[in-house]
């Protein structure tokens, strides 16, 4: 009676191992099959594109370029709110404190993207809250390096991020530095890998990098984000709920696209959600393609995840 009991157990056990197995198999099967779906959208693109996945499963991982060191153009909003709102939870600055903005700034941020330079084109006194929100969800220049200097520069955000763990990453210009000049846009570069580290530090809150307060004023700014319509949310449903930052370049006069980004975390039906980067860079497709590739690397992984 004792061995034939002993014997069901270990067949028992054998069977729960040979399934762990089976179904490990089965799902690096699943997530290798996603990562060649990829590789045929980046078929025969003349781009150079960076892409970092990440679920809630450990073992649900892509990475494809991601550890190139690619432009983030305005990608760098969100890092920069990351910094400015760590200062606010250090009591350094307050969301509710007035930030003048005068007609000479406004001035000369006149051949910049600027929705606050539209809405304040005499000048304003605004709060910190509404520049943050200005910056990351409309992807404002002229908030964005205003923020800098409230910040206390580029370099004092670029070791905020290194402190935090995001070691590839380098911050050297702000908006209208680095627009000043193409080739300046490269020397503000990250990876793909690490966009996707920063999104899932802030995501989890990892070490209480915020205060609840300040976590759930960006998470809700970058769940109100107004650009990129057709980059990761392009084809995913109406309905869906994504926080994310996105980056533009723009074409140089060779038609040369520097950057075309988004990075951004995608909420699934179930609760559950995944990190998605990609960077394209270096790119002499349309701007429409560009922002398709990002659209259909978004969807084959929102098929991937929801199934």
């Amino acid at each position: 009676m004792i061995n034939t009991t002993a014997t069901k157990m270990r067949k028992t056990l054998l069977t729960l191992l040979l399934c762990f197995l089976a179904l490990n198999y089965l799902n690096a099967q699943s997530i290798d099959l996603l990562k060649q779906q990829i590789h045929e959208v980046l078929k025969n693109k003349k781009a150079h594109v960076g892409v970092a996945i990440e679920g809630v499963n450990p073992k649900d991982i892509i990475s494809i370029n991601g550890d190139s060191h690619l432009p983030m153009q305005s990608v760098f909003k969100y890092h920069l709110a990351l910094a400015v709102l760590h200062q606010v939870d250090l009591g350094k600055l307050d969301l509710n404190e007035s930030i003048t903005i005068d007609k000479k700034t406004i001035e000369k941020y006149n051949h910049l993207w600027s929705p606050l330079r539209k809405k304040y084109p005499n000048g304003a006194e605004i709060s910190l809250a509404e520049m943050i929100e200005y910056t990351v969800a409309w992807s404002d220049n002229l908030g964005c390096d205003l923020l800098f200097e409230l910040a206390g520069g580029l370099k004092v955000v670029e070791n905020y991020l290194h402190n935090i763990g995001i070691k590839d990453i380098a911050i050297v210009h702000n908006e209208i530095n680095m627009q000043a000049q193409w080739d300046r846009q490269f020397e503000n570069w990250t990876t793909a890998k690490a966009a996707n580290k920063t999104l899932k530090l802030f995501y989890k809150n990892a070490n209480n990098l915020l205060s609840k307060k300040s976590y759930g004023f960006l998470l809700d700014v970058l769940k109100g984000t107004q650009t990129g319509k057709k980059s990761i949310r392009g084809f995913l449903p109406k309905e869906t709920i994504v926080a994310h930052k996105t980056g533009h370049s723009g074409k140089n006069k060779e038609g040369l696209t520097g950057a075309v980004n988004d990075i951004g975390i995608v909420f699934l039906p179930d609760g559950s959600h995944f990190y998605l980067s990609v960077l394209v860079s270096n790119s002499t497709e349309p701007d429409t393609t560009n922002q398709r590739i990002i659209a259909e690397i978004a969807k084959l992984t929102w098929d991937y995840f929801n199934n």
